[in-house]
């Protein structure tokens, strides 16, 4: 068995009270023990890892990005983002799509970001289905803890902006959601008759498309809805209590306005990005005091930012200003990594120094809310794949690339 142990440093679970010169012991990639020095034994041959006057922290978890899909300054050859050519896009799958190779991984490593939910994109009113990976691995095979997370959806301006282009439904919010149900309605039938039909005995055709949303019907799947504007997120909660399907909001730029509501409903919200201009209607009341606001309503939330709308080394940095803006700073921590991580099922893999938990763990050079720190050490599944070199000023990533023996 292979043993880590990280040792002495201001140890923040996430899930339960810091630690001063605490220890989290790390065995196979997983994690066995966390608490104070005194009372979490390390084996005699395990590796340590000095972390004296740094914080230890969980990995952050983006739960809302198109890393790998749309790739950092490929332009239209690296982005798969989003397959325009179908309403219900159900059957497309984000893992289709994934460059490990493309430079938004590193990018993602530097700012501690150790997971993502990697999502197709907003073009569609269902856009397809996303999936949970690690920010470091050789190929896809390797990197995906969670094989079917959620279904990407949208409403507003996107999808009716897309199609209404093409001259085709939908092309109002009105299309929209009738394609949402009429996709729904179309799945509940089918799951009538495929159930029928197999009790029977009798052969079925299976319909990639229907089989995904009945997922959704089913409760298997999340289902994750693109939505800015407040009157869109009520038709979102319309639409979940017309199907009864687990709703979460994403980017929810104008959830403040409707906090009280997304509280009561508890509806949790995937906030941001929220280092963008107002480049559109939808974003005209987008606000850094957006995070606090729903906060303290009572809105369970998590920060993203949709890379590559924003490099995802910057989410950290976003949580920083939500807190200058009213933002709770444990909440902050816990928008990074305990709560994207419950929104979408994940948590009893990532999320919190938690025994039995991925060993995704980050060595700070202090508070990580402090823009003057740093991600200085990394590790994903007990495996350092980054560090910071003080001597150069630059972080190196662990080489995914094959190397022939000589």
């Amino acid at each position: 068995m292979a043993y880590k142990a990280i040792v002495g440093g201001y140890v923040v679970p996430v899930g339960a009270a810091p630690i001063e010169g605490g220890t989290v012991l790390i065995e196979d990639g997983r994690i066995t023990h966390v608490g104070a020095e005194a009372d979490v034994e390390v084996p005699e041959d395990a590796e340590l890892v000095d972390a004296s006057g740094s914080w230890v922290l969980p990995g952050f978890i983006d739960a809302h990005a198109h890393l790998g899909v749309h790739e950092d300054g490929e332009g239209w050859s690296g982005n798969d983002t989003n397959e325009m050519t179908d309403p219900n896009g159900a059957r497309f799958r984000a893992v289709d799509g994934i460059d490990p190779y493309e430079p938004g991984f590193d990018d993602a490593l530097a700012g501690g970001v150790t997971s993502v939910v990697i999502k197709p994109g907003s073009g569609n009113p269902i856009g397809g289905q996303t999936i949970g990976v690690k920010t470091w691995g050789r190929s896809i095979l390797d990197m995906v803890f969670a094989e079917q997370v959620s279904v990407k959806s949208a409403l507003g301006e996107n999808p009716k902006r897309v199609y209404g282009e093409k001259k085709v439904t939908p092309s109002t919010r009105l299309g929209v959601a009738a394609i949402l149900r009429e996709a729904f309605t179309k799945a509940r039938n089918y799951q009538a008759k495929r159930d029928h039909t197999l009790a029977e005995g009798k052969p079925f055709e299976t319909d990639l498309t229907n089989e995904t949303l009945a997922k959704v019907l089913d409760g298997e799947l999340y289902w994750d809805q693109h939505v800015h504007r407040a009157d869109d997120m009520v038709t979102a909660i319309r639409l979940a209590d017309e199907f009864g399907y687990k709703l979460v909001i994403n980017h929810g730029t104008e959830g403040h306005l409707i906090a009280d509501l997304l509280a009561e409903r508890d509806v949790p919200v995937i906030l941001g990005p929220l280092f963008t201009t107002k480049s559109k209607v939808e974003l005209r009341n987008r606000s850094l005091r957006s995070a606090g606001i729903l906060a303290r309503a009572g809105v369970r939330i998590s920060i993203t930012t949709d890379h590559p709308v924003v490099p995802i080394n910057f989410l950290v940095y976003q949580a920083a200003l939500a807190v200058k803006d009213g933002l709770d700073p444990e909440t902050a921590l816990k928008a990074l990594t305990l709560h994207p991580a419950q929104m979408l099922g994940l948590d009893d893999r990532v999320g919190t120094l938690t025994p039995g938990l991925d060993a995704d763990v980050v060595v700070w050079s202090g508070d990580p809310l402090d823009v003057m720190n740093r991600a200085m050490r990394v590790f994903v599944r007990g495996q350092e794949v980054y560090h910071f070199d003080e001597a150069t000023g630059e972080g190196v990533s662990a080489d995914r690339r094959y190397r022939e023996a000589r």
